[in-house]
């Protein structure tokens, strides 16, 4: 395999062995994304200096004894919620062009702990409020498998580094499928945890996580990896009192990853909610049929699913009110008017869900959460007998970077909203925890499949993902 797409397991292993250096990683890699960024405009800054200084310190605590899970590992960090002291923070977002931020964030602290390189942050659409990366600041991003489709969002920036051999692993957040949703148009894993699992509160807004819709989590071309970095990500921190202890050892769980054979999976090919290209359902049934093919047990499920129509405006009441709260954290947080003062530079889309947002009483606000409760217990219903749920992740393969969203999608008329695209939604408003996992291609184009299990079973559902991953492996443009 190409050394640029090594596993960050054996990039940590290589460096605690003393047979790879920390700081040479650190030169080939950027070396790398100056010579790549422009196929998929994947990194907005480029911490070169800064990485290598990192990479001097993780060398010297290996020298003294440490060893370390993600030593030396090359890391992307997304442009968003997650902030390194003294790197610039645009959150995607014109006017905050030059806003640095004060401090790091908890999962950062974290994964720098553990021996990981942030080299780089990454892409992502104003605020992560669209499902594609795209902006007023930097441009879009390509996959690499096309860079003239768009690598998905809100972590597209993240994905795309992935999938070019730009960095080992990378971090990204979700609230309406943005781990997963350029997981799938990149073909690379990503977890979306349990609400709580990941801290995300900050000192501006502790209470962030309450009444949750949005997470962060990691993201990794391999599942042991991914394993690895939620193991450092997870677990209680003071700063969110929303945050839970660790209830499990991911990599642990992954080492003694089942046998295709003891695992039973529950298909839902639209979730009854859906309509999906048969290209995606053929490549999704494809790897299904590989696992089967290995001993393992697929079943197509029913789902007593609330209407489509209750769910997205519980959606939207939702998602609008996190957004309004994003806007309003920005300008507490650095004494802005941001809509105000900058209206010109921040997309009406943006201004829209945020307008929404600030129009939500407090009673529409909860009786939301009533079809919310019932898509909770329709996929607990389905998952009752099986050992994850698997359905897609986008309806179609990845879009074109100015392609409006499908207005028909398999034959059937849509309303060519985001909500008819992407199939990652429904995850946010019920919090179970989705691994994405890449099926087969169609045409040349990843094609992306989750696997959902019950709240805080990360552990098995990577069990399944590795099964997965060894009954039909994946690959890279540039491998």
């Amino acid at each position: 395999m190409s050394r640029y797409f090594a596993s960050a397991v054996d990039i940590a292993e290589g460096v605690n062995s003393g047979e790879y250096d920390p700081v040479e990683i650190v030169d080939r890699f950027v070396d790398r994304i100056e010579e790549r960024n422009d196929v998929t405009n994947a990194y907005v800054n480029v911490l070169a200096d800064d990485a290598r200084e990192r990479a001097r310190e993780v060398r010297e605590r290996v020298e003294a004894g440490e060893d370390l899970p993600l030593a030396g590992v090359p890391l992307a960090m997304k442009d968003l919620s997650e902030t390194k002291a003294g790197v610039p923070n645009t959150k995607g977002l014109k006017p905050l062009e030059s806003h640095v931020a004060e401090e790091t964030s908890v999962t950062i602290r974290r994964l720098e702990e553990a021996g990981a390189v942030v080299v780089g942050t990454t892409n992502t659409p104003e605020l992560g409020h669209t499902v594609r990366t795209d902006n007023m600041l930097q441009g879009p991003t390509g996959t690499p498998f096309d860079p003239e489709r768009n690598a998905g969002g809100s972590s597209g920036g993240s994905a795309a580094a992935l999938a070019d051999g730009l960095c080992a692993l990378a971090t990204g957040s979700d609230v309406g499928g943005s781990l997963r949703n350029p997981a799938s148009c990149c073909g690379v894993v990503s977890v979306k945890p349990s609400h709580g699992l990941v801290p995300r509160g900050n000192r501006t807004n502790g209470y962030r996580g309450h009444t949750p819709v949005g997470v962060l989590g990691p993201m990794a071309r391999d599942v042991e990896s991914l394993a690895v970095m939620l193991d450092v990500m997870a677990g209680q921190d003071r700063i969110d009192p929303f945050s839970v202890p660790t209830p499990d050892d991911y990599r642990g769980a992954v080492e003694a990853a089942p046998d295709a054979s003891e695992l039973s999976i529950a298909y839902s090919p639209d979730l009854d909610i859906f309509a999906v290209d048969p290209r995606v359902e053929e490549a999704i049934e494809s790897t299904l049929s590989d696992f089967e093919s290995a001993g393992g047990t697929v079943e197509e499920v029913p789902l007593d699913t609330p209407s489509k129509g209750d769910l997205t405006h519980a959606y939207s009441v939702a998602v609008t009110t996190f957004f309004a709260t994003s806007v309003a954290e920005i300008d507490e947080s650095l004494g802005m008017d941001l809509l105000g003062d900058h209206a010109d530079e921040v997309p009406v889309e943006l201004q829209t869900l945020v307008s929404m947002g600030e129009s939500n009483d407090i009673s529409e606000y909860t009786t939301v959460d009533f079809p919310r409760t019932d898509l909770y217990h329709a996929v607990e219903g389905a998952l009752e007998e099986y050992d994850a749920l698997v359905c897609p992740t986008l309806a179609t393969p990845p879009l074109t970077h100015g392609e409006p969203m499908p207005t028909e999608i398999g034959g059937e008329s849509t309303s060519g909203m985001p909500t008819d695209w992407t199939m990652a939604w429904p995850f946010n408003m019920t919090g179970h925890p989705v691994v994405n996992v890449p099926a087969d291609t169609t045409e040349g184009l990843p094609v992306g499949m989750q696997v959902v299990g019950e709240p805080y079973s990360e552990a098995r559902l990577l069990g399944v993902a590795a099964a997965l991953e060894e009954a039909s492996p994946w690959s890279y443009p540039g491998v």
